[in-house]
């Protein structure tokens, strides 16, 4: 068996997310049926997150043993002639064995789009939260702040969430004004170790409370200190969160 390492982009909007679902349209049904179709294998892929119904990826890493002996520019070639427009096959390489997607990967970076305004944005609105007010930038990355470091970060996970340990490390966080016009969008780019289900999408919804003037900054270090989910913010819409990449 060889092992396979492959990065894939995706727009999440026509998805149930990433996992399989029974009667729903998956990223991971798609990838695994293009499998199929050009090697005649049946192959479990796993990803290394199960993003959500209309969250998108530009670096979303799979893993998959397969025994096929095509080379992995004849396999990227075939996959991206055999899924749909919206998911494409970016990179496929060999990878070390029992390499895992999830087990192995030691830093993720996600970002979140938002446009800040009055009038909405109709081409973009597929891909940010529209919010009808004007932000306060400066408060929000004050808040961002807040976030860096190693904290137990329970009070931004969703409920729902399977996993042993809440603490996280998050390297690096910040939001920014993107180049954009007539329309004015943010970007906050956050970087951690790992995150907890709908981590980030709490965070973003926490940190435009702050941008509305709601809370001050430093409210996003009484939500850390009180472990409590109801603390937080409301969770943002999926459409403006984006995987970026997957470090090893």
């Amino acid at each position: 068996m060889r092992c396979l390492k492959m990065t894939v982009a995706y727009r999440g909007t026509h998805y149930c997310g990433w996992q399989i679902q029974n009667g729903q349209n998956s990223i991971q049904q798609e990838l695994e049926s293009a499998f199929r179709t050009v090697t005649g294998e049946t192959v479990r892929m796993t990803a290394s997150g199960r993003t959500d119904s209309g969250v998108h990826a530009l670096g979303q890493v799979v893993s998959t043993a397969i025994r096929s002996e095509m080379e992995c520019h004849q396999l990227l070639r075939a996959l991206n002639g055999n899924t749909p427009f919206d998911i494409s096959v970016l990179k496929v390489e060999e990878a070390v064995p029992r390499f895992h997607a999830i087990r192995d990967a030691t830093k993720k970076s996600y970002r979140y789009r938002i446009q800040s305004g009055p009038v909405s944005d109709p081409i973009d609105q597929d891909f940010l939260w529209y919010v009808p007010f004007s932000l306060d930038v400066a408060a929000m990355q004050s808040g961002c702040e807040y976030l860096v470091g190693e904290h137990d970060f329970v009070c931004f996970q969703a409920s729902g969430g399977a996993t042993k340990s809440t603490i996280r490390t998050v390297f690096q966080c910040q939001i920014r004004e993107a180049v954009s016009s007539p329309f004015r969008k943010l970007e906050l780019d956050i970087e951690g170790s790992g995150f907890l289900y709908n981590m980030v999408r709490i965070i973003a919804g926490s940190l435009v409370e702050i941008g509305k003037g709601k809370r001050q900054p430093d409210w996003i270090a009484e939500i850390i200190q009180s472990k409590d989910r109801t603390k937080a913010g409301p969770t943002a819409p999926p459409q403006g969160l984006f995987l970026m990449n997957v470090d090893y």
